[in-house]
């Protein structure tokens, strides 16, 4: 009988003790999931996520001194980071969406969501999958168009890719999951799974996340629409 796999290691942080406390709560239950550790800003979260090593880190945007997106952005640059960052919020604003991707994150959750949906957020990046929604997938497509995307994919950057990996990286930006990407596709999940691995070394990507904002930065995914 093979040994049971290790639980989900969590850091939370966040400013307010009750959220910290609260999650906690709600994340030990669960049999997969274990809170390692807390930490009540930005500066002691990149300090004890360098320290603990968790899975993933439950990050608050708004706290005091360094804030959740600039402590994203200095724990995801460390080379061969194996950390995950789950953006959580009150603000449900494209901004926020956007400088949080673009800082590293993985995902992107609302404070108000539901146990049952904290947790499977956190499993989904656990296991390096992007935790992007359509709703999320469309306030990054007005991000782009405000900022002004490229017209044109940059064939410089995505030369490298053959033509369906070009097509899966597409599908990707567009919020798909691989078993979605699979049935658009007609071939078997598992293919899909080797194009994105494919993708992710060829364009020295760590995620799907990062992927998505590849996509739509070089132009392969327009703004306008698909």
């Amino acid at each position: 009988m093979s040994a049971p796999a290790a639980p989900i290691r969590v850091m939370i942080a966040d400013d307010q003790m009750m959220v910290r406390q609260g999650f906690t709560v709600l994340l030990n239950a669960e049999p997969d999931i274990e809170v390692v550790g807390q930490a009540v800003d930005g500066a002691q979260a990149v300090a004890k996520a360098a320290e603990l090593a968790p899975d993933v880190v439950l990050m608050d945007i708004r706290m005091p001194g360094m804030g959740g997106i600039e402590a994203t952005s200095v724990i995801t640059a460390v080379p061969d980071c194996a950390v995950k960052v789950l953006v959580l919020t009150t603000f449900d604003l494209d901004e926020y969406v956007y400088e949080a991707l673009r800082a590293g994150a993985s995902g992107f959750l609302l404070k108000d969501a539901s146990a049952d949906q904290l947790a499977e957020a956190v499993r989904v990046v656990a296991a390096g999958e992007a935790l992007l929604s359509p709703n999320i997938t469309k306030r990054l497509i007005t991000e782009f168009s405000r900022l002004g995307a490229p017209r044109a994919p940059s064939k410089a950057r995505i030369a490298d890719l053959t033509e369906r990996e070009t097509e899966v990286l597409a599908l990707i930006a567009q919020g798909l999951s691989n078993a979605e990407i699979a049935a658009r596709l007609i071939v078997a999940e598992q293919t899909v799974k080797t194009h994105v691995g494919r993708i992710l070394v060829k364009l020295g990507l760590r995620d799907r996340t990062q992927a998505a904002v590849f996509a739509y930065e070089t132009g392969l995914v327009r703004p306008t629409g698909y």
